[in-house]
């Protein structure tokens, strides 16, 4: 996040209230998650459910390291692998494997998307991910399924072993369980994030990648430096 910190005084009711930084960051977190705009944002027509500011970070990475494959664990509306290979079209290299355990109808189709159905953490999913990336120089990871802490720990520590040195692990939606946001979802993606990264030291938090100071992905992209 950006290190120039501020803070912010307000006069409300005749008293002043001074908010710091993440007070300010929270506030509109709040605002803009329980707005439900996330659940009427789209690309090229398709529902995606994904915070723009996240979006536009994605882009920046993608062009910095021209991933040979993308890994995404959730495919959902499939708007999302769409978006990133609509990014891989513009860079000019990758493609997407994308999984969900659920087949959904009309999802967008693009030559450089494959679809797995079937858990991201069944044996025979990891086996078919494995082979498809086999050589591949580049891989970046975004695990978007199930985000309860069991499944996610599960997640991180299989396709932690498919990214490369100087890519990321991307862990979505660690702003639930009070991250700011949903505070009875329970132990989730943050959870999962805290207890990975202290025992694995071949991924460090990347916090520049939180630059816009709101994201639906806090302490998210983890990149590998060993």
């Amino acid at each position: 996040m950006n290190s120039q910190a501020f803070n912010i005084t307000i006069t409300q009711n005749n008293n002043q209230i001074t908010l710091g930084q993440q007070d300010v960051v929270n506030l509109f977190h709040h605002l803009y998650y329980n707005s439900r705009v996330w659940q009427n944002t789209y690309f090229l027509g398709h529902h995606i459910l994904k915070c723009p500011l996240d979006l536009w970070i994605y882009q920046e990475m993608m062009f910095e390291l021209k991933p040979d494959v993308i890994i995404e664990t959730g495919t959902f509306h499939g708007a999302s692998a769409l978006y990133l290979a609509s990014l891989c079209d513009i860079v000019g290299n990758g493609e997407i494997i994308t999984i969900d355990i659920d087949f959904v109808p009309n999802r967008p189709q693009h030559p450089r998307i494959t679809h797995l159905l079937g858990s991201s953490t069944a044996p025979n999913i990891v086996e078919q991910v494995k082979n498809r990336v086999a050589g591949k120089q580049t891989i970046l990871v975004i695990l978007d399924s199930d985000h309860s802490k069991a499944h996610v720990d599960e997640e991180m520590r299989i396709y932690n072993e498919f990214v490369t040195i100087g890519s990321y692990l991307i862990v979505e939606d660690s702003n639930v369980n009070g991250h700011p946001i949903s505070p009875n979802f329970g132990p989730g993606p943050m959870e999962s994030i805290e207890a990975f990264l202290k025992v694995n030291s071949n991924f460090i938090l990347d916090s520049s990648r939180e630059k816009f100071f709101m994201t639906f992905n806090p302490n998210g992209c983890l990149k590998k430096v060993a």
